[in-house]
């Protein structure tokens, strides 16, 4: 088969260089992002597969690289092989639809949320503002309040197109016409309404694994 037939371009989502699931057995999260980035290298320079990631997701990414302390090596190679590129917002077009369906989910999730909230105001009226028996700096009301953050987001956010970086990896790959990676749900469920592809973070250092089994042997380029 034509090494043509494997060009194809991606956009990654940050659930993919984090997800446990890219992990082989006792593997840490630097060694798993290492060695797939090197499978986006290899990829790159034997088949000709590009992978981008929109500027917002590259800082979300690196933030949370960085607090997981990873090596300068993770950095190198992920802006070496993982091209950076801002979506054309002004050029991509999202149809009515998706306008309509997302202004209908969110006036949806508005009255969720404030039922949460309407539920957590009549708990706080009912509790004592004292320190929980397990807990010397926490009130009952403190506890109420910490159920309406957690109750309150899944409300609101949990499968919606919730962020600047959502929307981004989702116009950069409608413009790109590339696949979307992720662990995302809500990103997967809005590929659809996108007319996008998409692939699971899980399987795809599998994909790339099994795209360079049709590379000769004796022709194959590394970045070793």
């Amino acid at each position: 088969m034509s090494i043509e037939a494997f060009k194809q371009r991606f956009v990654l989502d940050t659930s993919l260089f984090l997800t446990d699931e890219i992990r082989r057995d006792d593997e840490s999260l630097e060694d798993a992002v290492l060695r797939l980035l090197e499978l986006i290298a290899n990829a790159r320079l034997n088949l000709g597969i590009s992978c981008y990631v929109p500027p917002t997701i590259h800082d979300e990414l690196t933030t949370m690289l960085e607090a997981r302390d990873v090596s300068e090596e993770v950095y190198s190679k992920l802006n070496t092989w993982v091209i950076r590129k801002h979506p054309d917002r002004y050029a991509v077009s999202i149809p009515a639809n998706v306008v309509y369906s997302f202004v209908d989910e969110m006036s949806g999730r508005v009255d969720r949320g404030l039922r949460v909230s309407e539920k957590a105001v009549r708990r706080a009226e009912a509790s004592a503002d004292e320190p929980l028996e397990d807990h010397d700096h926490k009130t009952e009301v403190d506890a109420v309040i910490s159920q309406l953050r957690e109750k309150y987001r899944d409300a609101m956010r949990t499968g919606v197109l919730d962020s600047r970086e959502d929307f981004d990896l989702l116009i950069l790959a409608r413009e790109l016409e590339a696949g979307v990676v992720t662990e995302d749900r809500g990103i997967i469920d809005w590929t659809e309404d996108f007319g996008l592809r998409y692939i699971r973070g899980r399987e795809f250092p599998a994909l790339l694994e099994q795209y360079l089994t049709a590379v000769d042997p004796d022709s194959r380029r590394t970045i070793e």
